[in-house]
């Protein structure tokens, strides 16, 4: 999905870099340039306190793609990966919304091409698709159920037993579903590096 801007992109249609002067309060000038586009400012958890600062909302990707749908705001901008300004274009999709670094990605959503799942999808032609809402627009275009880490349990047990299910992006996820609902997934092989790195030997010490 291409329809929102990083700050580069932005500026080939008409603004110019300009070195900042170390005087200028940063805050009370990102504060002017608010007001001026009518723009509001959305901060993921992950994102440094500056950042959380100078937000109007602060939370996790979902809830602040919601939260923008509520303001009359033309302009959001994104401090968060790509999958999260996707899904807020989505919910959006008569504002502008910018990313301040395009180069913000999420392992988890790059787990799963959507070239590489489409092949996997149409080998298995007879699974209803669920995925988690941390993943690309182009994967979410391809899933019959979008379903959060909340509610992921409670999406699969509405299915009937007798259909297949094709779980995907978090194989982790997955598992865990899997392990509560007694459903035998079929998962995409992906995973968030962060959350690999936790192991409940750690989590205990």
């Amino acid at each position: 999905m291409s329809n929102f801007n990083t700050v580069s992109e932005v500026n080939t249609q008409g603004f110019v870099n300009e070195p900042v002067d170390p005087r200028l309060d940063l805050f009370e000038a990102i504060k002017l340039l608010k007001k001026e586009k009518n723009a509001v400012i959305l901060a993921h958890y992950y994102q440094d306190s500056d950042i959380q600062d100078i937000a109007d909302y602060i939370g996790d990707s979902l809830g602040l793609a919601q939260e923008a749908a509520k303001t009359e705001a033309d302009i959001i901008v994104f401090a968060g990966v790509h999958f999260m300004a996707e899904t807020a274009k989505l919910l959006n999709p008569t504002k502008k919304v910018l990313m301040p670094d395009f180069r913000a990605g999420c392992s988890l959503s790059d787990s799963c091409p959507p070239d590489e799942f489409r092949k996997f999808r149409e080998a298995h032609p007879d699974h209803l698709v669920i995925s988690y809402i941390n993943c690309s627009a182009a994967i979410k275009a391809q899933t019959d159920i979008i379903c959060t880490s909340s509610n992921a349990i409670k999406v699969v047990e509405s299915v009937p037993k007798d259909k297949p299910i094709l779980f995907a992006p978090d194989k982790n996820l997955g598992a865990w579903v899997a392990k509560k609902t007694g459903r035998d997934l079929l998962l995409w092989d992906g995973a968030c590096m962060v959350h690999e790195i936790f192991h409940w030997k750690k989590l205990r010490s």
